[in-house]
């Protein structure tokens, strides 16, 4: 379902996802990297003109007008026709790896504490290119949380006088009608698989190459 444009493409937008999971490294099921991207869009025509093509190549792919894209989810030829579409459009991501195996403190054994420092991390990069932005994330988790992220991001990265509005408010909406909440999903799954030395995720971030930004691995690799 396309996006109310009239009430939500008013700022710069960005669209935040993460892959694995909050889990220290050698816990049983946990994943090997913790990764957080951000997709930005710095002009709101840009940003209308992605949700619309992502909208027709939904239409394309799927039956059910409830279908969205998962990264996890698709197969190959899926995720090449996504990446093939998103390659067209006009923005830019930027992504934040933690390295789990080489973590250590008390604080990233508690999963929110460890979401709200990888956020800070990714925004502290993204920084320089933000003014005025409207984060939005999946909605889920509980809305005391949310809150405290907002609050939390808006003081790391405008400020403790709030002298600079880089981040001007956090909203959730579901993912299954924003489709740029899926355009985040997918990059994410794309740049986590290839941190597993995996060919397939290496030929998708080749077909959005000029829409990366930056990628940081902390610790190193």
């Amino acid at each position: 379902m396309p996006l109310a444009y009239d009430t939500i493409f008013r700022t710069m937008l960005v669209f935040i996802d993460e892959s694995g999971d909050s889990g220290i490294k050698g816990k049983a099921g946990s994943s090997e990297f913790f990764v957080m991207v951000a997709v930005i869009f710095e002009d709101n025509d840009e940003a209308e003109d992605c949700d619309r093509r992502i909208e027709g190549l939904k239409k394309e792919c799927f039956s059910s007008p409830l279908a969205e894209f998962h990264f996890s989810k698709c197969n190959h030829d899926r995720r090449c026709k996504f990446f093939q579409t998103a390659a067209g459009c006009d923005f830019f991501y930027m992504a934040f790896v933690l390295n789990k195996a080489k973590l250590w403190g008390p604080g990233f054994a508690f999963k929110e504490t460890f979401y709200k420092y990888t956020a800070k991390l990714l925004f502290e990069n993204a920084k320089p290119y933000l003014s005025n932005a409207t984060l939005v994330l999946d909605r889920t988790g509980n809305r005391d949380f949310r809150q405290q992220l907002e609050k939390y991001l808006k003081k790391k990265i405008n400020g403790e006088s709030g002298e600079q509005t880089k981040i001007k408010k956090l909203k959730t909406e579901p993912s299954h009608s924003n489709n740029l909440i899926q355009l985040a999903d997918m990059i994410c799954g794309a740049v986590g698989r290839s941190f597993k030395n995996d060919k397939e995720a290496a030929q998708y971030r080749t077909m959005i190459s000029a829409r990366e930004l930056s990628i940081q691995v902390w610790p190193k690799v």
